[in-house]
């Protein structure tokens, strides 16, 4: 018989009834029953019902360890009685009569419990990450992490893309996020970066003549936490292809992307479903229609633009925003002409909470029309208008006004407020979204200058004539992102290969040709001897995990994350480093200046 095991603690089942056996795992739960001891034993792949008899051989260790020991048992498989049988355990119709047991490792006090769901301190169980990890809902959160992820990968292998990995230690960017620094010992005064995206990489390997490149790769930034975005660490699944338009690149991973959610919809029961159907939304509509680029189309609330019914209108607000070039957004509220003044006054109040000057809004009570807007905008002028919205006798109506950028986005956090609130949004499906037709440039209001909007890598779509002859502000570049749920997965270009628009590009946004020579020496280089026309993306791994194990942060799906203060807590860094290993890499540490 093996040392530890002859079986996993998922395996055993009642044909294996009456055979002796051995398992190892940790005391998940213990029940003492007085002249009966009953032990769940866990291991990675389920859990198996130990029992002994008060004046069993093995009654005296079990009876006296805690919870979370390891050990290993040896006895028969013996059927439980009908009534005792639990059919929520794949083992639930045998037990297991232990005759011998050994303690490999006897746990002390928990820190926090691994038995049951409950809710616990974040840094109790980021401190505890390995005991956090025993539970069950952890457990399974992170195999689905590795399932997905295998899943991921044979299907881009089978639609042709080779795995290929890129460097950790590279130059620092001038792009992006902050980089992590690394300084090189045998290179006094000078660092290496861990890569922010693997993206001049990828392209390079086009570039070098490799025609579908793909990784899981790992990408490290410094910037601050979000609940969809790790501090530190995160990984992608980074891809890049040859000689491609856009709609290749959607052909390439669309069956990719819906096939592992359609694998894992219904992962633990989940019961939910997949939309084949990836819309594409351009830029601009997607801001109107729905106040963002990351748009969840489980909502089926839809913004329209108003503006024009408040020229001239007497309701002087609205009419002066108009006016001075502002613009009004309304977001209808299906089925609420029943709610009360204080609901529509509770939403005016959290749209100042969220820093808005304010949320109009006309309330359909019982089919008319009321509030301060309807009364002062004028009975023919308010039916016209809600009639082009087309409402409903008990739906109401809110409004956005402003700044378009400014209306835009509080339209977009009231439509998502609005469809949680009043239970519009269908947990039961995924459904994806292209955002196209991305702006190449913007107007930087600080800056007083044009400057690039997305990915200044990108190729304006129209190429050097559309840099020659139109106005930066119309021109859209083949920039893209994918959106599931309201949750942007990546974004993604075809990308600019040809250094003469390149320069063109830079240049229009006050870069001179050395900024771009010296800055991305290696691309415009490399590009100067033969480039073909490429694109790809980088859907993040940890976004399309958390989706589909439901879960609202991405710390819940990674193994080991850190906090929101970019700390490990379990094994504490970032820490203080010895003088000597500062004086190996010619480093000094300068304190930060105290507070007063």
């Amino acid at each position: 018989m093996h040392t530890y095991r002859t079986h996993n603690c998922s395996e055993l089942r009642s044909h294996h009834v009456g055979e002796e056996v051995r398992l190892s795992g940790w005391v998940h739960r213990k029940r003492d029953h007085g002249d009966l001891v009953f032990v769940d034993l866990r291991d990675n792949f389920g859990i198996t019902q130990i029992v002994t008899e008060v004046d069993g051989p093995a009654f005296e260790t079990l009876e006296s360890l805690r919870a979370e020991s390891v050990i290993t048992v040896t006895g028969k498989v013996v059927a439980r009685s009908t009534d005792l049988i639990n059919p929520k355990l794949d083992t639930g119709e045998i037990e297991i009569r232990a005759t011998s047991v050994e303690v490999q490792s006897a746990a002390e006090e928990l820190p926090m419990p691994v038995a049951g769901e409950a809710d616990y301190p974040e840094d109790i169980r980021l401190r505890y990450r390995y005991l956090d990890l025993r539970r069950e809902s952890m457990h399974a959160n992170i195999m689905l992490r590795s399932e997905v992820i295998t899943s991921i990968r044979n299907r881009m292998v089978k639609q042709g893309f080779t795995e290929f990995q890129t460097p950790i230690l590279t130059a620092s960017s001038p792009e992006g996020a902050r980089d992590y620094l690394v300084p090189s010992r045998v290179h006094p005064g000078k660092f290496y970066a861990l890569p922010q995206a693997p993206q001049m990489f990828k392209q390079l390997i086009m570039v070098a003549g490799f025609d579908k490149y793909f990784q899981i790769a790992p990408c490290f930034r410094d910037e601050d936490a979000r609940a969809d975005r790790s501090p530190g660490e995160f990984y992608q699944l980074d891809f890049e292809m040859s000689f491609v338009t856009q709609d290749d690149v959607f052909e390439a991973i669309e069956p990719v992307l819906c096939g592992v959610f359609q694998e894992f919809a219904d992962w633990q029961g989940k019961g939910r479903t997949v939309d084949p159907d990836f819309v594409r939304i351009p830029f601009a509509e997607a801001m109107l229609k729905y106040g963002s680029d990351k748009p969840d189309l489980r909502n089926p609330i839809e913004i329209v633009d108003v503006s024009s019914h408040f020229e001239g209108s007497d309701f002087g607000l609205f009419a002066n925003i108009v006016g001075s070039g502002g613009v009004v957004r309304a977001v209808p509220a299906p089925n609420t002409g029943d709610r009360g003044r204080r609901w529509f006054d509770s939403m005016n109040e959290w749209a100042r909470g969220e820093g808005f000057a304010g949320l109009g809004y006309i309330n359909r009570k019982e089919g008319a029309p009321s509030g301060p807007i309807a009364n002062n905008h004028g009975e023919e002028k308010t039916a016209k208008l809600l009639a082009e919205l087309d409402l409903g006798d008990a739906d109401s109506v809110f409004f956005a006004a402003g700044k378009p950028g400014e209306a835009a986005k509080l339209a977009g956090a009231a439509r998502t407020r609005l469809g949680e609130e009043l239970g519009l949004i269908d947990e039961s499906v995924f459904k994806f979204c292209w955002i196209v037709d991305f702006p190449m440039y913007e107007y930087d209001e600080e800056q007083k200058k044009v400057d690039f909007s997305h990915n200044p890598f990108s190729m304006p779509q129209g190429g050097m004539e559309a840099l020659e002859e139109k106005d930066p502000l119309d021109i859209r570049a083949w920039q893209y992102d994918i959106v599931c749920n309201g949750v942007e997965l990546s974004s993604g270009a075809i990308r600019n290969h040809r250094p003469d628009i390149m320069y063109k590009a830079f240049e229009i946004a006050g870069y001179s040709q050395s900024d771009v020579d010296e800055n991305f020496s290696g691309m415009i280089n490399a590009f100067k001897f033969g480039a073909p026309p490429h694109g790809g993306s980088a859907p993040g791994i940890d976004r399309i995990v958390m989706l589909l194990a439901g879960e609202p942060n991405l710390r819940e799906v990674v193994l080991f994350p850190m906090n929101q203060k970019a700390e490990d807590l379990m094994m504490g860094a970032p820490s203080e480093v010895s003088a000597r290993q500062l004086r190996e890499l010619n480093i000094r540490v300068v304190e930060p200046p105290k507070d007063g």
